[in-house]
C-alpha cells in the first residue's frame, strides 16, 4: 500500500470532503493521510504568510519520511517550503504548482491561471518565471474571492466561468488551471459551463493532479535529484 501525506500548510482545517475529492483518481492501494501545521497563517495569500508557514512544513515533511510515508503533498498552489524540504528528505514532495502546470503544458499551448485575489498574482508570476514557463502562460488573473470564502461553490463557479470567458477571449487561453488548491469540486462544473458557452477547453484542479503525480513518482521509485537539491552542509 502506498501512503501519501496530505500536508495542510495553514491552520484552516482540511475537511474529509476535501480529502475525498483530492484523492478521487488515486489507485485503490494508495492512501491519502492528512496532517498539518499546528500554528501559523490561516491561509496563504502573500509571501509573508508563505515564509511563516515554511519551517513547520519542512519539519512535517521530515516527520512524514520518518513515519514511512512514500510521498508528501504540500496542499498549496504556491509550493511553500517544498524546495527546502526536498533538500532534507528522500521521498517525492510536491506542492500544487509544478504538477498541474506540467500537465497543462501537455494538453494545450496557451495556459491561463485563475487564482483568488490580486495580491497572490505576483507570487504566481514568480513561480511561472522561475519554472521557465513564461512563454506558455499567457494569462494570470484572480476572481476576487479570498481563500476562506471559497466554500461557497455557487459563487466561486460563477466567478470562475466569468473570468475564464474573459481570458479565453482576450488572451486566447487554451487550457485553464485553477491556481489555488482550495478551489475544490468545481473544475468539472466550470469545464461543462464553458462547453455550454462554446469554449471546449480543459480545466485542471491542482491538488488532484499533484497527488496523482506523486503516486506515479513513488511507484516508479523516482525522487528529486541530489544535483538539484543538494544535502544541507553540516555545520
Amino acid at each position: 500500500m502506498l501512503k501519501i501525506m496530505c500536508l495542510n500548510p495553514v491552520t484552516l482545517e482540511t475537511t474529509e470532503e476535501e480529502i475525498s475529492y483530492i484523492g478521487k483518481y488515486l489507485e485503490r492501494d494508495t492512501t491519502l493521510i492528512p496532517d498539518g501545521v499546528s500554528e501559523g497563517p490561516e491561509t496563504i495569500q502573500s509571501e509573508y504568510e508563505e515564509a511563516l508557514a515554511q519551517p513547520q512544513i519542512i519539519d512535517l515533511c521530515i516527520k512524514a519520511e520518518k513515519q514511512g510515508m512514500d510521498a508528501v503533498f504540500v496542499n498549496c498552489f504556491g509550493d511553500p517550503g517544498v524546495r527546502g524540504a526536498r533538500e532534507v528528505t528522500h521521498i517525492p514532495i510536491f506542492g500544487g504548482f509544478e504538477p498541474v502546470m506540467l500537465t497543462a503544458m501537455g494538453i494545450g499551448d496557451r495556459i491561463g491561471i485563475l487564482s483568488v485575489l490580486d495580491n497572490v498574482l505576483p507570487l504566481i508570476t514568480h513561480e511561472v518565471l522561475r519554472a521557465g514557463m513564461g512563454d506558455r502562460v499567457v494569462s494570470i488573473s484572480s476572481v476576487g474571492i479570498p481563500v476562506a470564502q471559497l466554500d461557497n461553490k455557487e459563487v466561486l463557479e460563477a466567478a470562475l466561468v466569468r473570468e475564464a470567458i474573459r481570458v479565453i477571449r482576450e488572451s486566447r487561453v487554451e487550457v485553464l488551471v485553477l491556481g489555488c488548491t482550495a478551489m475544490i469540486d468545481v473544475a468539472e462544473n466550470v469545464a461543462e459551463r464553458l462547453r455550454m458557452a462554446g469554449f471546449d477547453i480543459p480545466v485542471l484542479e491542482a491538488a488532484q493532479t499533484a497527488v496523482k503525480m506523486l503516486e506515479m513518482y513513488a511507484k516508479m521509485g523516482l525522487t528529486h535529484s541530489r544535483r538539484t537539491y543538494m544535502p544541507v552542509p553540516v555545520k
